[in-house]
């Protein structure tokens, strides 16, 4: 369902003629994707709109993103958490990108149903809370949340040309949507490619973009992805290839937020390989990312064990521990047996909520 339409867009302009105060919130472990629309949006909103606006990321991004985030108007709640609530308070206009319900802001979920604010949705998840919001623009016909955030910002009186926006606001969509496409590995749809030729069109350096997010980690990343490859990886007869990291490994190598991208898609290189997932593990749970070949619903068997979701091929969630497994160590059985069953076509029975 097409939703940037010319009544929409119309409210949009209501809303951003009445506001004094906004606040753009995204979802919790900012990616590339959550990071390069929130920027965009809050250097459109103060540089073309000339607004009072702040961007609030729920926890750190990777440190690969850093160039993207303006010197100030940019609030990390996990270190001001007191801050973030009070600017979510104080605003009249909230917008939340690239998450499709409050529910993806993690601790700021209480203060987003709390407020009183007008509330306005751009994204590309499936299964959007949309009854909550003002006005949702909400698609899945899209590679990423930059990508729809840009054909918003396009319909918008007196732009309606990538040149007439300002590089503060192409450059980091551009990087919104390169990352969650993998570079243009997945997700790509006819109007992703004209996107990137309008940004390109337009003066955006994808050389310099390309350069500044993927090749500007550190080394313990590759020294890890080779742990990742030989150590960690296991392929089942299913065609199942699991990782899990666990804390012990990731001190082991120093690893930080944003170290371990792009992992959980290095072995669907692997041609018998049609499901990969990734764990992660975290303060009492581990983060888990599902990726799939076409053919294979990544986000069906995310829902259905590990509490999470997102697109056919590419889906994440969490698994906890002793909520869901009674114990970290057995991670590795819950993960074999849910992914033969689902691999098999059968749901995850009641018996594998604890091994």
């Amino acid at each position: 369902m097409k939703t940037v339409t010319p009544a929409r867009i119309r409210r949009l302009e209501a809303l951003l003629s009445d506001a004094r105060r906004v606040c753009i919130v995204v979802h919790t472990h900012p990616d590339g994707d959550a990071v390069g629309s929130g920027v965009a949006l809050l250097a459109y909103l103060r540089g073309c709109q000339g607004l009072a606006a702040d961007l609030l990321l729920p926890d750190p991004a990777a440190s690969v993103l850093d160039f993207l985030l303006p010197e100030n108007g940019v609030t990390l709640a996990s270190a001001d958490p007191a801050g973030a609530v009070s600017r979510i308070a104080g605003c009249d206009l909230l917008f939340c990108l690239d998450m499709n319900g409050p529910g993806r802001a993690g601790d700021l979920e209480a203060a987003l149903r709390a407020s009183a604010a007008r509330k306005v949705l751009v994204d590309h998840h499936p299964n959007p809370e949309a009854d909550w919001f003002d006005l949702a623009f909400s698609e899945t016909e899209v590679s990423s949340a930059s990508e729809l955030l840009y054909r918003v910002l396009l319909a918008l009186p007196g732009v309606g040309r990538a040149d007439r926006l300002p590089m503060e606001v192409l450059t980091p969509l551009m990087a919104g949507m390169t990352t969650d496409t993998n570079n243009f590995a997945n997700s790509v749809f006819p109007s992703t490619l004209r996107m990137a030729s309008e940004l390109l069109a337009a003066g955006v350096d994808r050389d310099a973009l390309l350069d500044a997010l993927f090749n500007s980690y550190g080394e313990s990343r590759f020294r890890a992805m080779g742990c990742f490859l030989d150590r960690l990886m296991h392929i089942t007869p299913d065609g199942v290839a699991y990782a899990i990291l666990d804390r012990r490994t990731q001190a082991e190598f120093g690893i930080r937020e944003g170290d371990t991208e792009g992992f959980v898609n290095l072995p669907l290189g692997i041609g018998r390989v049609r499901l990969s997932v990734f764990l992660r593990e975290d303060e009492g749970h581990f983060r888990v990312s599902v990726r799939s070949k076409r053919g294979v619903a990544a986000n069906r068997l995310a829902a259905e064990a590990f509490h999470g979701g997102g697109h056919a091929c590419a889906a994440g969630g969490k698994l906890h521990f002793p909520q869901d497994i009674p114990d970290r160590e057995l991670a590795a059985q819950y993960v074999e047996t849910v992914t033969a069953r689902f691999m098999r076509n059968e749901a995850p029975s009641q018996d594998t909520d604890r091994i």
